[in-house]
This record gives C-alpha cells, sequence and structure tokens, in this order.
C-alpha cells in the first residue's frame, strides 16, 4: 500500500514539476561550484526561473545594483532573462577590465533597439569591437575631432551659448524650464557642427526646423534606453508588438532616415563649393572611403545622441547642485565675476583661469556620470574579473556611479556635493579608475575634448550673468529625483527664476 502512494506521488504533475526545478537548481548549482580552480563565477543572488534576476533591477537599476554589491561583493554575477552578466563596482575591478584585460572585454553586445536604429553597423559607441569599429573610431579621432577642427568649433559654441543667455534674459523675473532650454542649446551645438548652419530639414514637408529635428531624436534617445522583452525573454517578443513598442520603434527609425537621406542629398549638392574651414561633420564622413552610407548615418546618429544627452544631462545636474549648494554657487560666480570683471560675457579664452568651474563640473560628472553603468561590453573570450572567472559573451556592466561614490576613495562625504576635492586633481579623464564619467581604455568616449568647452562655457555664463532661485519662492533643495533611460536625469524638469546681474553691465 505504501509502494503504491509513492508511485502515485511521484505521478503527481506537481510534484514531477518541484523535482526538476530542484534538480535543475542542484545541477546549476553544482556548475557553478565545481568549475576548475580559479574559475568560479562571481557571486550571485538567488533568480528566478526564465527571468533570472530581472526583478532586482527596479526603476533605477544604478541604485538597486550598488545596494546589491553592499551584499555581494565588487564583482557580481547576473542573469537578465537569456542575458549572463557581470557588473563592476569597484574602481579594482573597472581598472582589470578597462586596462589590464582591456582586450578581452573590448567589445559590445548586439542590442535590438541599436541594430535598428544604427543600421545595423552600432555607429562607434555601440558597435562590436572589429573592423567596422577600427575604421568608423579613426575616421572620428584623425578627421572629426582633432585639434584644429575641435578649435574651429568655438564659433558655434559661443554663438549659441549668447543665444541660450539671451533665451534666459528675455523670461527674467518669470520661470524658466531650464531644462528645455539646456536640450535646445546641446542638440543645437551638436547640430550645427554635424550639418553646418542650415539646420531647417523638413520631415514630410512640415517646415518645423530645428524643433522637429530635436523632437525625433529625443523620440531615439527614449527608444535607445528601453530594452525590447523579446530582447529579454525571446518568446515573450510579442509583448512588444501588443505595447505598440514596435510601432513605436518603425515610426521613429523611418522619420530619422527620411531626415538623414535629406542631410546627406543636401550636402552632396553642396559638395567642392566650401573651403576646408566651413565643412562640417557631415562633409567629412562623405569623403571617407572606409564608410558605406549605412556606416555613415549611424556615426551621424550616433554623435547627435551621445553629444546632447551627455551635454544637457550635465549642466542641468550642475545647476541643481548649485542651487542646492549655495555656498558653492556664490564660490563659483565670486571666481567668474572677478575674472571677467565687466567684459559682458564669459569666453573660452576665459576658462583656463576659471580653476572652481572646472571643479564644479568634474564633481558635477562624479556624482552624476551621464550613464551611470557606462554602455555595456560584452568579452571577446573567457577571461578573469579580480579572479572570478567570465565566460566568452558575458555582457559586463561597468558601474561608474557606483565608482564615483566609494567611500574608500572619496571619504565620508563621498555623497555630498564638494567641488574643492577637484582643485588639486590633475589626472586626464580615462586614466583614474576611480572617477570614471566616459569610460576608459579603447572603449573611452572619444568626444570629451569637444564636450568640456560647450559645458563649462553654457555653465560660466548662466552663473556670471543671473542670479538664480526656485520658482515660486521655494527654498531650496532641488527635487533630486531621478529618471532612468539612455541617461539619467532629473525626473521633473528645473524650474527657475533667473535674475540679471547688474554687475555685468547688461541692463
Amino acid at each position: 500500500m505504501a509502494a503504491v502512494s509513492l508511485v502515485a506521488l511521484f505521478s503527481s504533475p506537481f510534484v514531477l514539476t518541484a523535482v526538476a526545478f530542484l534538480l535543475v537548481a542542484v545541477l546549476v548549482s553544482k556548475k557553478r561550484t565545481n568549475l576548475a580552480a580559479g574559475r568560479m563565477l562571481p557571486p550571485s543572488p538567488p533568480s528566478l526561473p526564465i527571468v533570472g534576476h530581472l526583478r532586482l533591477l527596479g526603476s533605477l537599476p544604478h541604485r538597486s545594483l550598488r545596494s546589491l554589491a553592499a551584499s555581494y561583493g565588487p564583482v557580481m554575477y547576473l542573469r537578465l532573462g537569456r542575458v549572463p552578466t557581470v557588473v563592476a563596482c569597484s574602481a579594482a575591478a573597472a581598472e582589470e577590465a578597462m586596462k589590464t584585460r582591456d582586450l578581452a572585454f573590448a567589445s559590445r553586445p548586439r542590442l535590438f533597439m541599436v541594430e535598428r536604429f544604427y543600421y545595423g553597423t552600432g555607429g562607434i559607441g555601440f558597435a562590436p569591437y572589429g573592423e567596422h569599429w577600427r575604421q568608423a573610431r579613426r575616421v572620428c579621432v584623425t578627421h572629426l575631432l582633432n585639434p584644429r577642427r575641435l578649435a574651429s568649433f568655438g564659433r558655434v559654441r559661443g554663438q549659441e551659448v549668447a543665444a541660450l543667455v539671451d533665451r534666459v534674459r528675455s523670461a527674467a523675473g518669470t520661470v524658466v524650464n531650464l531644462s528645455d532650454n539646456l536640450i535646445v542649446f546641446s542638440n543645437t551645438v551638436i547640430s550645427r557642427v554635424m550639418f553646418g548652419d542650415a539646420t531647417d530639414y523638413r520631415i514630410d514637408g512640415a517646415d518645423e526646423g530645428g524643433a522637429r529635428l530635436r523632437k525625433v531624436f529625443a523620440e531615439i534617445e527614449e527608444l535607445l534606453g528601453t530594452v525590447p522583452m523579446g530582447e529579454k525573454v525571446p518568446w515573450l517578443r510579442w509583448v512588444d508588438v501588443v505595447t505598440g513598442l514596435e510601432r513605436k520603434t518603425r515610426t521613429a527609425f523611418e522619420a530619422m532616415d527620411v531626415l538623414l537621406e535629406r542631410v546627406i542629398a543636401d550636402h552632396r549638392e553642396r559638395r567642392g563649393i566650401r573651403d576646408e574651414d566651413n565643412r562640417d561633420f557631415v562633409d567629412v564622413l562623405l569623403d571617407a572611403a572606409e564608410l558605406d552610407m549605412g556606416g555613415i548615418k549611424a556615426i551621424i546618429l550616433d554623435m547627435l545622441a551621445a553629444a546632447t544627452d551627455s551635454t544637457f544631462t550635465l549642466l542641468e545636474w550642475a545647476m541643481a547642485e548649485l542651487i542646492n549648494n549655495s555656498g558653492e554657487m556664490r564660490k563659483l560666480q565670486g571666481e567668474i565675476r572677478a575674472a571677467v570683471d565687466a567684459a559682458g560675457e564669459v569666453t573660452e579664452d576665459h576658462l583656463p583661469d576659471l580653476r572652481y568651474l572646472n571643479a564644479v563640473v568634474m564633481e558635477t560628472l562624479r556624482l552624476h556620470p551621464p550613464t551611470p553603468l557606462l554602455l555595456p561590453r560584452e568579452t571577446l573570450e573567457d577571461t578573469e574579473l579580480l579572479g572570478y572567472h567570465v565566460p566568452a559573451r558575458t555582457r559586463v556592466l561597468i558601474h561608474a556611479w557606483a565608482i564615483g561614490r566609494d567611500p574608500a576613495t572619496w571619504g565620508d562625504r563621498a555623497e555630498e556635493f564638494v567641488p574643492e576635492r577637484f582643485l588639486k586633481y590633475h589626472q586626464e579623464m580615462g586614466q583614474d579608475f576611480t572617477f570614471l564619467p566616459f569610460g576608459a581604455g579603447r572603449r573611452g568616449c572619444p568626444g570629451i575634448k569637444f564636450a568640456m568647452p560647450s559645458n563649462q562655457l553654457a555653465l560660466a555664463n548662466l552663473v556670471y550673468h543671473f542670479d538664480w532661485e526656485l520658482a515660486g519662492g521655494r527654498k531650496p533643495p532641488v527635487d533630486m529625483s531621478e529618471l532612468h533611460g539612455l541617461s539619467v536625469r532629473l525626473k521633473t524638469a528645473l524650474l527657475l527664476v533667473a535674475k540679471p546681474w547688474s554687475g555685468c553691465g547688461v541692463e
């Protein structure tokens, strides 16, 4: 009788399923723990079938992952749906991945949204390691971001900073949506650098100029920060159709492609007319024999997305921190106003002497790196990280946000806005693995020297020309809640009142 009951028990579908899950769990655990010496995978939290650790990420993955690292250590192994992922949360782990074993960690994973919008190439930033990436980066660094061309963009930077100041001054005394103004500034600078001064490109016959251009690329940036369900769990791809994500992606791509075709056609018509000093990025890309048309379009999108997002988010966070820290705001204004005197505006000639301005920008990047987890990497081969085994084709996240707030490096005030800590800082970005706002190694951002003058010049003029306060007479602090996307920005727009400073000589 007991034997019959036992047979009946193990014939139950529920019991068989439970036993199967237990066997799988034991086998997976055995596989992980019985690896050869020196080939142990990093520590890992308990996971669920199918979705793995996705539930642990939450709405702000950079914060959730730092909390996990407090329990599981500076290198963790996660399974995000079907994707094996290693997270590096310490400077030592970052240095090993981006310097000591840089080549092994040098590739990028193929992401659905990147494949769709970047014509299957990945542009520069998202491109897998290989010949296309080498050629695209060579063209970018040699022809687009060389010192002579970077200097030539000073005219554009100066004009757009002046336009930003004029827009704010025209609304002086009333509420200014500074976030919107910073988006316009950052997008217009990179658009003029990429396309030249004629940025009134039309889509579907609509004569909306730069506003339409900004709308198209804002939609694409939002989508690039979205991970489709089908990428996490392939058999749930139908969810992306039902939710409308697939249709939204297709519509945005078609609008972008129409715009880029128009841009390229206009530049082809004008080839040979403009001299070297007046050539923009698209002119240079069209002369690059190494690139096909898909590669050219992908690089255009790559630079537009990266430059717009990083500049806008940095300036927005810097202004929010300065509003919340009135002593630092007064110190920065004092430095700039003393250096500029009554000249009326801050120019790029002033920047080398504004040491506290540079410290404010650096401290903002430490606390608020535009991409807190940097762009994901993928291992090219079996390798190691701090003694743990990392298999080939594992996705790797470098947690720049957690590294920049590590008390072991930055002290008891690691969470506070303290620009003075950078007054004696002389390392070049990308060489110090405790401070990685733009990454490092061969996959570090090549556009740092393009971005920094725009950021510094805009911030300097905003605090030179105006005294600032929160809208509605509210007292600080600014709400610093975050919104996660392609970058991490303020969740709520920065609404401020700007009061012109009479000392600059402008009424």
